[in-house]
């Protein structure tokens, strides 16, 4: 997530035969794979059952404390689905990185964290590592350093048990090599989550670095939840200029997403948590739900209208779990209801 925001108030036969009994298991409970829709879960000894909901919310996790309410990842609210722990840290090894947990949050060791991680995991939900925020400087330019990063994901995975990993890298990505990196990963995990929360700049077209990363991957990507805030005003999908905190912003912008290639299933919609989380572009949870039903049924929509309706729309995110306590948990009951009911 921007830290400025932060500052500022601031995741054979007989096995195919299984696999696909067991997709068709995941599907009449309302569960879908970490990857797109329609595909199946990872299996064997080394996956985790981690199933994402086919409309899932997606909230961060912060590992410090900034003003905000402090939380163990036991306090988060069960209408998260997805909760991306912010953030890693950077070593003096090239693209490599590792956690620390912030002695503020209260944990008494990293065994009592890794406990919650598997609660929350019992009890359906996702945790994945985030990678960056605005001071995240994490590069990865180059071969060698996409193996680090791959590595080091891979064993904090194994370490603290992370469903996936969450890519959030706001000073430049390497599309070539974090498409490397991130295959690497789900290539020892399989069933890996992977989601990314790009600054609104950074999704305006399938060329720039982070669409075409998304796309390279679109083939295990979760979701892409975009920071439909602090970025001023853009343009949507039809050429026309949108002003963020609005429904139009919403639905405009991840318009382009939706019709540059992305399947609905990984196309999120990112918005803080409170007026205190961001620089600018709060909305209400009642416009973030004006957005979801303008984005999945063509109705409430503001000024512009999609030109299809895309139902498989994954949901939406909040930066962040402890913005939305300190505020009362309106966006986990108010929009985490809307996504849980959506068709």
């Amino acid at each position: 997530m921007v830290r400025a925001r932060i500052e500022r108030g601031t995741r054979t036969v007989h096995r195919r035969l299984l696999a696909g009994l067991a997709a068709a298991a995941l599907a009449s409970a309302g569960l879908v794979a970490a990857g797109p829709a329609g595909t199946a879960a990872a299996t064997g000894p080394a996956a985790r059952a981690a199933a994402v909901p086919q409309h899932a919310v997606t909230g961060y996790w912060q590992n410090f404390n900034n003003g905000a309410k402090v939380q163990k990842l036991a306090d988060v609210d069960d209408a998260y689905d997805i909760i991306a722990v912010a953030f890693a840290d950077t070593t003096g090894k090239p693209g490599a990185v590792t956690f620390h947990l912030d002695p503020a949050v209260g944990y008494s060791s990293a065994d009592a964290f890794k406990a919650d991680i598997k609660a929350k995991q019992a009890a359906g939900k996702s945790v994945v590592l985030s990678v960056g925020g605005e001071r995240g400087a994490v590069s990865v330019g180059d071969a060698a350093s996409a193996q680090n990063f791959a590595d080091s994901v891979n064993g904090l995975m194994d370490e603290y048990g992370f469903n996936g990993i969450d890519i959030d890298l706001e000073n430049g990505l390497n599309s070539t090599y974090m498409t490397q990196a991130l295959k690497a990963v789900h290539a020892k995990h399989p069933d890996v989550v992977v989601t990314m929360a790009p600054q609104t700049i950074d999704m305006l077209s399938p060329q720039n670095e982070y669409f075409k990363t998304a796309l390279a991957i679109k083939d295990f990507l979760t979701v892409v939840n975009t920071q439909f805030y602090n970025s001023g005003s853009m343009n949507g999908c039809d050429g026309k200029v949108y002003s963020q905190g609005s429904v139009d912003f919403l639905t405009a912008l991840a318009c382009t997403q939706l019709e540059g290639g992305l399947d609905p299933s990984q196309v999120g919609l990112g918005v803080p948590a409170s007026p205190s989380a961001a620089g600018g572009g709060y909305v209400s949870p009642s416009v973030v739900n004006a957005a979801l039903d303008c984005l999945t049924a063509g109705k409430n929509c503001g000024s512009f209208k999609p030109p299809r309706t895309y139902p498989g729309l994954r949901g939406a995110m909040a930066w962040s779990t402890n913005w939305d306590a300190a505020a009362g948990g309106a966006f986990a009951s108010q929009v985490g209801g809307h996504v849980h009911g959506l068709p």
